[in-house]
């Protein structure tokens, strides 16, 4: 029967070559914007190079001080001493890395400037990320201990400050007047993954990392890699218990508070949270605005497709007619046409996922977004089936209704 179905929409599809152009056109088009926005957000939010492990990762990346009144507050990133007190002890994690955020310097070839990204790192960020190596290795806790200046760069950096050359590992690049040698090239992550993104990475006992601070804040992150996704609320209950544990009230920088909050969340709560201040259910305030807007995206088009199909059912009304008088049910009728308005939903799905694509490409080629990765991986696919489907839903349930309510003599009249 499905299949049946099948064929006569293919036919009916067939038959008016200009209402299939305008059906299939809407549908694709807002199918596209929907999979690039839907692949744009397992970009940012995702678990992808180098953040490979970021489904198992908790991150900490502010410190909120408040006044015993809470009308003042002071906030920010932490100091390297306090993640290594109250988070490098912590016994549930499997690992945890402290590094900076993106700093800034400059680099010469020459007379040529150039702008560099700048982390310092722990050894145990190499761990906790997945970066690619394409020579050389990372620099590890030995390194460390002797304060040796060496570094990792990107092959981005590698073209511009040591072109032609074949390897890089073992030469010296010079940074604000300091000489490091180069003992690994990595692949270059994307600038929208702030914990990992950089053009140059410096073991944290390097000048300038400010390591050193003995105060609570400072400019370090911190990334907590857990055994399993189910340690997250084991992690998360010690750390909560050591934070407790801060004697109040206190001073930091001449500001006196009373009261410290410091986050530990997964990356897209963190992320979120970031963007619209503390709020109890941020999750669901954000997924909330997105789907309204999905919604909002598919329902506009739908109701001018509802039209559309609601013209070519009617054209259909003599067919209807006979199918009725010969003792078909109205559920069946509905479901038929239900079903041959989705079908002709994934059609349109599957223009828009050539569309997406291309797109998805232009975006990454054209450096819009630094080392963009932008894909068509299983979760965008299977939101983007999800979508089909309620689109099909959406604009076809009301024509299928309307046609249920025709009188058998009317519709054999038509």
């Amino acid at each position: 029967m499905l299949l049946n179905y099948i064929k006569i929409a293919w036919k009916v599809l067939l038959r008016h070559p200009f209402y299939t152009f305008i059906t299939l056109f809407g549908i694709s088009l807002t199918l596209t914007v929907l999979m690039v926005l839907t692949s744009f957000l397992d970009h940012l939010l995702g678990t992808h190079y180098p953040e490979v492990r970021r489904d198992r990762s908790l991150y900490i990346m502010q410190m909120d001080m408040r006044d015993s009144s809470q009308t003042s507050r002071s906030s920010g990133p932490m100091s390297f001493k306090f993640l290594t007190d109250f988070v490098k002890t912590l016994k549930t994690p499997e690992r945890v890395t402290i590094c900076t955020f993106v700093n800034s310097s400059n680099a010469y070839v020459g007379s040529q400037k150039i702008k560099l990204n700048t982390k310092f790192t722990d050894a145990d960020f190499w761990y906790v990320n997945g970066f690619e190596f394409l020579e050389g290795k990372p620099y590890n806790e030995q390194n460390i201990a002797n304060g040796d200046y060496v570094a990792v760069i990107t092959d981005d950096l590698k073209k511009q400050y040591f072109e032609g050359t074949e390897s890089a590992v073992g030469r010296e690049i010079e940074v604000e007047n300091i000489r490091y040698r180069v003992i690994g090239v990595v692949r270059s992550g994307p600038i929208t993954r702030p914990f990992s993104y950089s053009d140059i990475y410096f073991p944290y006992t390097t000048p300038k990392s400010n390591y050193q601070r003995s105060g609570m804040r400072g400019g370090y992150v911190c990334i907590i890699l857990a055994k399993n996704k189910s340690d997250f609320a084991a992690i998360q209950e010690e750390f909560q218990g050591r934070i407790d544990r801060i004697p109040l009230p206190g001073v930091e920088d001449g500001f006196k508070y009373g009261v410290v909050n410091v986050g530990c969340q997964p990356y897209a709560e963190n992320f979120i949270g970031t963007i619209l201040g503390e709020s109890s259910n941020l999750n669901a305030i954000f997924f909330g605005v997105v789907t309204f807007i999905m919604l909002m995206l598919m329902g506009l088009p739908a109701i001018n497709l509802v039209n559309i199909n609601v013209s070519r059912i009617m054209e259909r009304a003599s067919e209807i007619g006979i199918r009725k008088a010969f003792g078909a049910p109205v559920k069946t009728l509905v479901w038929q046409f239900i079903v041959e308005n989705i079908f002709i939903t994934f059609i349109g799905g599957a223009i828009a996922l050539v569309f997406a694509s291309v797109i998805i490409h232009l975006i990454n080629e054209s450096g819009w977004i630094a080392y963009a990765d932008l894909t068509i991986n299983l979760n965008v696919f299977l939101v983007s089936l999800l979508v089909c489907l309620v689109f099909g839903l959406l604009s076809g349930v009301l024509p299928a209704l309307r046609m249920s309510k025709l009188n058998i003599a009317e519709a054999l009249k038509s």
